[in-house]
């Protein structure tokens, strides 16, 4: 278990964390989010013993990392894929790991094959790709086999199979009881492989919640309704004080017959339109409650907390398009 109690941290005037308290659980993927200049990384570096906090603690089950007797074997951390010395093979760096570490060198081989790296472990980590040194960063993680592990955007660069690795590997450490802790900005990823959600902004914790709950509380309630009687429901729901608009997004990418134009009712429960419509004799192709991503649940619940805002193209253009 990960544990934060009032966490701070100054790098002069600059508050990069403030008064930052959550825990992390084990048993599940817990996503860290929050805006470019947070304090995600700053965070983990501080659990990790790697910055000293200003104020506030960061705790690893129970304990700084600092009295950890054997921290390998306690806590794992990938932030850095590439800090590998390029001439270094794969198994040498980690024998170097596990001998400074005080680990058998026969966990070497067991880390090698658990993430796919036995067939490539004589070669230069230099030549690696950068799949491959993620790779290889977690199987240094995993190295003194801990309970509690941290990832500093794991997927960052990789293709779509290497994405989809990663997230079933989190998942699967997850399931076996260990605490994991993952930060990311592609939101997509983290709505499909984490459970729970802790969300930052300037330093400040935002949101401590499950991953479900965090887009149902920042999105709008709304229900997507399709009709051969459009312009009548229209009607209909505008008198009876409901907010509509129009959404030309078809059902299945088609736009004729019944998957044509829906009206979106925003702020209503889809009870509410179907009772509606069934007292007036209107019949409905599609009633169906409308769920925001992840993507957008972050941006509604974090745009004031973005630390730099960038320009429209069109004003840094001066309106010449």
């Amino acid at each position: 278990m990960i544990e934060l109690r009032g966490l701070t941290k100054h790098y002069g005037q600059t508050v990069a964390v403030s008064d930052l308290s959550f825990t992390v659980q084990p048993g599940q993927v817990t996503g860290f989010l929050g805006p470019n200049g947070a304090g995600k990384s700053t965070t983990m570096r501080m659990i990790l013993g790697l910055d000293t906090p200003t104020a506030g603690t960061a705790l690893i089950n129970g304990k700084p990392y600092q009295d950890l007797k054997r921290p390998l074997e306690t806590v794992g951390a990938l932030l850095d894929a590439k800090w590998v010395h390029p001439n270094r093979s794969a198994r040498s760096h980690l024998r170097w790991m596990a001998a400074s570490n005080d680990i058998p060198q026969s966990r070497v081989e067991e880390v090698l094959r658990l993430v796919g790296l036995s067939e490539v472990a004589g070669k230069r980590a230099g030549g690696f790709s950068l799949g491959m040194s993620q790779r290889l960063g977690l199987a240094g993680a995993l190295l003194g086999d801990p309970q509690v592990l941290l990832f500093d955007e794991p997927v960052n660069g990789l293709d779509p199979e290497g994405i989809l690795w990663i997230r079933r590997f989190m998942q699967r450490l997850a399931a076996e009881g260990r605490t994991v802790l993952v930060s990311s900005h592609l939101l997509s990823e983290m709505a499909q492989t984490a459970e729970h959600l802790i969300v930052i902004g300037r330093g400040r914790l935002m949101a401590d919640t499950s991953t479900k709950d965090f887009i149902e509380k920042a999105s709008e309630q709304s229900v997507r309704v399709r009709s051969p009687q459009l312009d009548q429901l229209r009607s209909l729901l505008t008198s009876n004080g409901m907010t509509v608009r129009e959404d030309g997004a078809p059902l299945n990418g088609k736009d004729t017959g019944a998957d044509g134009p829906a009206l979106v009712v925003a702020g209503v429960t889809s009870d509410a339109v179907g009772k509606l419509a069934g007292a007036n004799d209107i019949t409905l192709y599609e009633l169906s409650p409308q769920r925001a991503s992840l993507e957008e649940a972050f941006m509604r619940m974090t745009g004031g907390a973005v630390q730099y805002h960038g320009e429209g193209f069109d004003q840094v253009m001066g309106g010449a398009l």
